[in-house]
């Protein structure tokens, strides 16, 4: 067959599997009017007892909401937490809710709010996943599946940053 007949098709292949593979690295859940999407957490080295956890929260209903809790098999207790600058020191909290306004998008990252594995009972590994079930104030309950990876750049390239410079108070 001619090149220049077949090209098309192996453009058109490449692209469909960039596609698929982009597809698969995402996952989002549903809970009443809140979507999760992509629940993820880093690595963890052994003996580490803490891993934080990311993921965004879009309420796409017409009331606020409220993520109450969390909680997983792969750890003693799981928290909410907040990061907040304080001078030069970022300072991390427990908090006992994280708001998620009408019509928002509420990201949980590294440096602002997000989840904590508190006494992991392993270390959590790259390419595995580790069940997490997250309580809404009213859309109920749903369990995500959190995927161990390294952080990603907007750009998709690995990012910096870290959830170790902090202090607990």
């Amino acid at each position: 067959m001619n090149s220049s007949f077949i090209r098309p098709f192996r453009t058109l292949a490449v692209v469909l599997v960039a596609l698929l593979a982009t597809h698969s690295m995402a996952h989002s859940y549903r809970a009443g009017d809140i979507e999760v999407g992509h629940p993820w957490a880093r690595p963890t080295v052994p003996g580490q007892r803490a891993g934080g956890a990311f993921l965004s929260l879009t309420n796409r209903g017409t009331s606020p909401d409220k993520l109450l809790s969390a909680a997983s098999p792969v750890a003693a207790s799981v928290e909410l937490h907040t990061m907040t600058l304080e001078g030069n020191v970022m300072r991390m909290r427990e908090v006992s809710a994280i708001d998620i306004p009408a019509g928002q998008n509420v990201k949980l990252q590294p440096g602002g709010p997000h989840i904590m594995f508190m006494g992991l009972k392993a270390p959590l590994k790259l390419g595995e996943s580790v069940p997490m079930t997250l309580r809404f104030e009213k859309a109920g309950e749903v369990t995500v599946e959190v995927k161990v990876e390294m952080p990603q750049a907007e750009n998709g390239a690995p990012a910096p940053g870290a959830h170790g410079d902090h202090k607990h108070q």
